[in-house]
């Protein structure tokens, strides 16, 4: 997954760069106007764009209407800015969100990811025999509801959520730790795994000895 963030903000750049390494996603980051439209000439397959609206060469509308909106790439616009009328305006174009400084990146983190599942048309997720819908947040095997645990649901989620790419156990148990404010062990994601596989009667899930666990999309 591409991801481009147009942003001159050094602190804010090095924040994310390391928030998306953590969670497997591929950032390239540009400061302005100039080094965003040269990259884009050389690099057509961005999958979603995260933009500043106030740039030292120009505004991130204009590069907006310019140049990605007909690239069809989405867009999430950022700015110190909280005016209603910028936030309108955004939108209005064709923006997919809107974030105004400071955000959280946990928040950015879950806008753009359900923005990438939408675009991909993938809301109900199906591997084998399973159907996870994203929206619902329920889980079902040829129609029938399978009953989890809300920490077994979000831990399942997380997996489906990065289909096709291996999630550590660091970052499962750091979610854990986020959703529960448990301090938790490597034990305990061992257990939770078993739990949720005996639950969906199907191995979809496939341990990546000495990282984490995989889902991967076969249908």
């Amino acid at each position: 997954m591409n991801i481009l963030l147009v942003e001159d903000n050094q602190a804010i750049i090095m924040g994310l760069k390391h928030a998306f390494e953590k969670n497997q996603y591929c950032l390239t980051y540009k400061t302005n106007l100039r080094e965003t439209r040269e990259y884009l000439g050389k690099n057509p397959t961005v999958d979603l764009a995260i933009l500043d609206v106030m740039l030292p060469d120009g505004d991130g509308f204009h590069l907006y209407e310019t140049t990605l909106k007909g690239k069809n790439i989405p867009v999430i616009f950022l700015t110190a800015r909280d005016d209603e009328d910028d936030i309108v305006n955004g939108l209005n174009m064709g923006a997919e969100d809107y974030l105004t400084k400071p955000f959280s990146t946990k928040e950015l983190l879950a806008r753009m990811n359900k923005i990438l599942l939408r675009r991909e048309k993938k809301s109900v997720i199906t591997v084998r025999d399973i159907c996870f819908d994203m929206e619902k947040m329920a889980v079902y095997k040829e129609n029938r509801n399978i009953e989890l645990t809300s920490l077994e649901l979000k831990i399942l989620h997380l997996l489906f959520v990065n289909l096709g790419r291996a999630v550590s156990r660091t970052i499962i148990l750091d979610k854990i730790w986020e959703w529960t404010g448990n301090d938790v062990d490597r034990h305990t994601v061992t257990v939770y795994m078993k739990r949720i596989r005996e639950k969906l009667g199907t191995d979809i899930i496939t341990t990546i000895k000495g990282i984490g666990y995989r889902i991967d999309d076969e249908k």
